[in-house]
């Protein structure tokens, strides 16, 4: 399992998934908790590891090597 995410992208996949589990948690204000928020767990785990199992079935790779 190499990595085939790079460094802005896992970024952005941290930040988006934060925010979803935040969403889950009814830590944002004024919007109301929802279940939908816990699909952010996957690219919350994805931009951590840095491998993306989607990017390896379609052949992409935007990590720098």
């Amino acid at each position: 399992m190499t990595a085939n995410a790079g460094m802005i992208d896992r970024a952005l996949r941290v930040i988006v998934g934060l925010a979803l589990v935040a969403l889950a948690l009814g830590f944002i204000p004024g919007v109301a908790p929802t279940v939908w928020g816990w699909i952010g767990v996957v690219p919350l785990l994805t931009g951590l590891i840095g491998y993306c199992p989607a990017y390896s079935i379609l052949g992409v790779n935007t990590c720098g090597r």
